[in-house]
């Protein structure tokens, strides 16, 4: 059989990658400079611009989200495993230091508030993530700031109030006046000006420090993680489990109903807020004149009431909601950031749970001894990490169900992926499974949008690490669905249902596994859509349909199953 990898396509993202290892390997802190002309090497896929003089806004953009805000008066970066990592290294005190977070990227920080930022890290996904992102984060700061040096004095506060002036300055710039509108969204209107002009008399120089690379380490964190985990849900040592990665919010929500309960209260904020945008659409489902979910929206809406002052209350009591039926949050406080959430299905209450998982008979739920352990899906190899963990201090393990975000070569986005070849780019091999979804499963939940089952997905080492190159590999083998956990989670059920190692380099057959195996990536990307990367936008509002389809389909896959085991 003719098997082309997709990891062998690309030798300058292999340079990369050992450039970075080499570079950190180093006790003292590195020089980021001297990453830049192998991260321009690559060619990029996220950053085509790169070796050009005008800046390359997409990237900024998706640089910034996935970076700290901080990180502007950031000069230093180290990254550890854990606090005692940080202790034996001189930072006693980064526990005490300022959490900080990027707004498109899990990763738990802490600013020390002069110029170092410490990062938790999971697994080496992490760094083949983050340097990436800061190198290209730095490439175009820099371009900025020569760029800024050339516009005359007062055009960058001008600007903020004169449309025409904002024009010259997007010229100045070497953008488009929407590229700018972007950045000044994403900084917010009141810090456009401020930012700009510390762009303009700031070069940025980032050092950087890896304290500990070891495998031992990664271990030892993701075991911290788990006894964290445990020591506030003990009884799952000998409870029968099912395993998803998905998020902190479409399983509650949908098991518990709370945002359908608050659907006055909703409605009232929005109108007292004035979101025009979300009172029309409410107004358009309540009219059907839009095939949008009801219970959805409300989802949303209760998120973003949640995130004002107003609608803070309501976190505590959802939160008290969900201990009464069961669930249990508990928060990553010592290693990376992977919130987790058991969920005894006895407990729930039929009588609220969303409408869509309804059954004929819930007597079922009252037999079971079954527990839901909901992971916040984490990145790349800490997906293998976490899963072998949990496989080996849990009881019986009745199905593992992976539901994220991805990148499509053939859809658009908010579509729905369902693969059944997985092509691990971190052991290079190619998992054959039986995914436990069809199409059907899903589409009558999705309002918007298409699901494509028996595709092909390719696990890939970082979102930088794709290029035009790999990408015709990865397109012409078929693989459609390019995305970062399925790979190592697969890795991880191979191991626990045969007696070795994941092989490397190897076709592997998954068929015949003792429990369900069910895989759901919804589109947040469309690389081959000329400027459609994720620093071009968000999912937004319509990326919940994708995900609560997504999300039913796997409840009610547990709900069949735990029925018939219970029967």
């Amino acid at each position: 059989m003719e098997r082309t990898v997709p990891s062998t396509a690309s030798e300058e993202i292999e340079l990369y990658l050992k450039t970075i290892y080499s570079l950190l390997r180093s006790t003292s802190e590195v020089q980021i400079r001297t990453l830049e002309e192998a991260h321009a090497g690559t060619d990029s896929s996220l950053h085509l611009d790169a070796r050009e003089y005008w800046p390359d806004a997409s990237a900024f953009i998706y640089a910034s989200l996935r970076l700290p805000d901080c990180i502007s008066d950031v000069t230093s970066v180290v990254l550890g495993q854990t606090n005692k990592v940080f202790e034996q290294h001189g930072y006693e005190d980064v526990a005490d230091w300022q959490p900080v977070s990027a707004r498109a990227r899990r990763r738990r920080c802490a600013f020390d508030g002069e110029q170092t930022l410490a990062c938790f890290i999971a697994s080496r996904s992490d760094i083949d993530d983050f340097v990436p992102t800061l190198v290209a984060y730095q490439i175009e700061w820099n371009k900025l700031n020569l760029l800024l040096t050339w516009c005359g004095e007062g055009m960058i506060d001008q600007a903020v109030g004169d449309k025409a002036v904002f024009t010259e300055l997007a010229d100045a710039l070497q953008m488009s006046v929407s590229d700018l509108e972007r950045l000044r969204a994403i900084w917010g209107a009141d810090q456009f000006a401020d930012k700009l002009k510390q762009i303009k008399v700031q070069r940025c120089s980032f050092r950087l420090r890896l304290l500990n690379g070891s495998l031992t380490e990664y271990w030892r964190a993701t075991q911290i993680w788990w006894n964290n985990f445990q020591s506030h849900s003990p009884e799952l040592a000998q409870r029968p489990v099912y395993f998803i990665s998905s998020n902190t919010h479409s399983v509650a929500n949908l098991l518990t109903g709370f945002g359908l309960q608050q659907k006055d209260k909703i409605v009232g904020f929005l109108e007292r807020s004035g979101n025009e945008d979300l009172l029309a659409e409410w107004r358009n489902i309540q009219d059907c004149q839009v095939p949008s979910s009801i219970e959805n929206f409300l989802y949303y809406a209760l998120k973003k009431m949640q995130s004002t002052e107003e609608g803070a209350y309501l976190i505590d009591a959802q939160h008290q909601c969900e201990e009464s039926l069961g669930l249990v949050r508990v928060l990553s406080n010592h290693t990376f950031d992977v919130e987790t959430q058991a969920i005894e299905l006895r407990r729930l209450s039929p009588e609220i749970i969303d409408p869509r998982l309804a059954q004929s008979d819930w007597g079922f739920l009252k037999k079971s001894d079954a527990v839901i352990v909901n992971i916040d899906y984490p990145l790349g190899l800490a997906a293998y990490n976490i899963l072998t963990v949990v496989a080996e201090h849990t009881g019986a393990m009745l199905g593992i169900y992976i539901m994220g975000k991805a990148a499509t070569l053939n859809g658009i986005l908010g579509d729905v992926m369902i693969p059944s070849v997985s092509q691990d780019e971190h052991s290079r091999n190619t998992y054959l499974f039986r995914n436990a979804f069809t199409a059907d499963d899903v589409a009558p939940y999705l309002a918007y949008g298409s699901v494509m089952d028996n595709q092909k997905s390719v696990s890939v080492l970082g979102t930088f690490l794709q290029n035009n190159r790999l990408m015709d590999v990865i397109y012409r083998e078929g693989y459609t669905d390019i995305e970062m956990e399925a790979g190592p989670y697969l890795s991880a059920v191979y191991e626990m249902s045969r007696p070795k190692r994941h092989p490397i380099d190897e076709i592997v057959n998954l068929y015949g596994v003792p429990f369900d195996v069910g895989i759901l990536h919804y589109a947040s990307d469309t690389p081959l859509s000329k400027g459609k990367n994720l620093g071009a936008g968000t999912l937004s509002y319509r990326g919940i349909d994708s995900t609560y389809g997504s999300t039913i389909a796997i409840l009610r896959r547990i709900f069949a199953l735990e029925r018939e085991r219970c029967a």
